[in-house]
């Protein structure tokens, strides 16, 4: 078990996280506000540092608001007592329209996830995002204090460390990249190229989720901005621009393995787990939890799932297809056609393959709690995690803690950045690959139990070890100056050619 030993020393020294969300979610009620935990991986992997460490958590509480209302106290009320507090930056409803649905979701996104089509680059967006950034930073600036670690988070906020820098270039301010990074030839269609690779190099060390991330940013800087300097230093690359050194390395962040492996086995979760297990009869269960978006592969998936029950029959009143769906950006017309689109599907796949007393997809388009998500991973023998692109996608990791049972099978998209670490254990598949899919459906619950339990242990000891505490102390340690001498170099994974069924 990995114990987090904090990299930041002396303790007085805070961690300064800021991310477009905060990490709640403020809710209108008839008699007053209310605060529910946010959705997503950041938060999830986040949120327990900053109760291990304490610190100041920077971002948006996700509406429109002004200063001096009810919600303020309510926002102070509900975080203190987790040992961190909380700072909003409050932003206008065209603020929020232009920057995160227009710049941040309307471009970046697609484009970050080879979805080029998605794209539209209205030079509005590009001006209101750097309005955002510019306003995230001056709340930075008016709230850190000597020693802190400024640590940014993701694709919303590339450009707060270049403002921070315009009044305060000692500042120690790091990034981390969330989802993947595009190639030189993606990242060519973006207009603004130029200055969003210079907007990085204005940070002290850049961390991204895989080998393959950190090179397609390297190989951007070598061929845009021939002036750069890059020297390699075994796991962590030296960029020098001008008097400006920036760090950049591959970190894989991780979940909080040991809160899911003891709230898996808890009395509250063994008893849900039986009385679903009891609810369900004899058949098997694959679970499937996405946030509704079109990079999760949710219509591959559904359509694999189809196949596998077409092509082979002895899956037919065997298995059931849990899938969860967590409302995301809904007032977006491309999520919208999603949406129906999965509806569509799944209504034509049980009103294909239904009989009494079975139908083969379970879906539900809601958040599920926490403890009957744990509750489904620890009775599902399979989780299919079909993702078109996902720098890492901690469901898959999150399946793997909570299978204290140690006999589920995770199918795992070769395109998810969790694939590198995972590969030894999981069934990889090409999501575009709809046969292969089914195959290896019909792989997972034809495998011996022998098997399961060697594959799954290999991969709970993955997640175990490089935990997100791993991640944090071994970002920071690199931040600061220093790599661990145990530190490992995540080993690139590359999908095999698929020649082996002709030889």
């Amino acid at each position: 078990m990995h114990d987090f030993q904090p990299a930041l020393s002396p303790p007085t020294q805070r961690l300064l996280v800021v991310s477009n969300r905060l990490p709640i979610v403020l809710e209108k009620k008839s008699d007053g506000w209310g605060l529910k935990p946010g959705a997503g991986g950041l938060v999830s992997a986040l949120a327990p540092v900053l109760s291990h460490r304490g610190g100041l958590w920077v971002g948006w509480p996700g509406m429109a608001l002004e200063r001096g209302g009810a919600w303020e106290a309510v926002l102070d009320a509900g975080y203190k007592e987790r040992g961190y507090d909380l700072l909003p930056v409050l932003l206008s409803e065209e603020e929020v329209k232009d920057f995160y649905e227009g710049f941040a979701n309307g471009i970046l996104w697609p484009l970050f996830h080879d979805l080029l089509g998605q794209c539209n680059f209205d030079p509005s967006f590009w001006y209101a995002y750097l309005q955002v950034n510019e306003k995230f930073a001056g709340s930075v600036l008016h709230n850190s204090r000597e020693g802190d670690f400024i640590w940014v988070q993701d694709y919303q906020l590339i450009h707060v460390a270049e403002y921070i820098r315009h009044q305060d270039e000692s500042a120690r301010i790091g990034f981390f990249l969330h989802i993947p990074f595009p190639p030189l030839d993606n990242l060519l269609r973006l207009p603004w190229r130029g200055q969003i690779l210079r907007a990085l190099l204005a940070y002290d060390l850049l961390g991204f989720q895989t080998p393959r991330d950190s090179r397609n940013f390297l190989t951007c800087i070598e061929n845009l901005l021939p002036e750069v300097e890059i020297e390699e230093r075994g796991p962590i690359t030296e960029v020098r621009a001008g008097s400006h050194t920036v760090r950049v390395g591959a970190f894989p962040i991780g979940i909080d393995f040991r809160s899911f492996d003891t709230a898996a086995r808890s009395d509250e979760v063994t008893r849900r787990t039986a009385e679903l297990r009891q609810r369900m009869g004899p058949a098997q269960i694959i679970v499937g939890v996405d946030r509704l978006d079109y990079t999760k592969g949710l219509l591959e998936r559904l359509k694999a799932f189809r196949n596998a029950l077409q092509r082979h029959e002895e899956l037919r009143e065997q298995v059931i297809l849990f899938q969860f769906v967590v409302p995301s950006r809904e007032g977006v017309p491309e999520y919208q056609a999603l949406k129906a689109e999965i509806d569509r599907l799944v209504g034509e796949i049980n009103g294909e393959f239904s009989m009494a007393g079975w139908v083969p997809v379970h879906y539900h388009y809601k958040s599920l709690a926490r403890r009957d998500l744990l509750a489904l991973y620890r009775m599902a023998r399979v989780c299919l995690v079909t993702s078109i692109k996902d720098g890492m996608n901690l469901v898959a990791k999150e399946f793997c803690a909570a299978q204290v049972d140690g006999d589920g099978v995770l199918i795992l998209s070769e395109f998810a950045g969790a694939a590198a670490q995972l590969q030894a254990g999981a069934l990889l598949v090409n999501p575009h690959d709809i046969e292969g899919t089914a195959d290896a459906l019909k792989a997972a619950f034809e495998m011996d139990e022998e098997e399961r339990r060697r594959r799954m242990e290999e991969m709970r000891t993955i997640v175990r070890e490089q935990d997100i505490f791993w991640w944090v102390d071994y970002y920071l340690q690199a931040a600061l100056g220093t790599v661990p001498h145990d530190f490992r170099a995540l080993k690139e994974y590359f999908p095999p050619m698929g020649f082996e069924e002709y030889l």
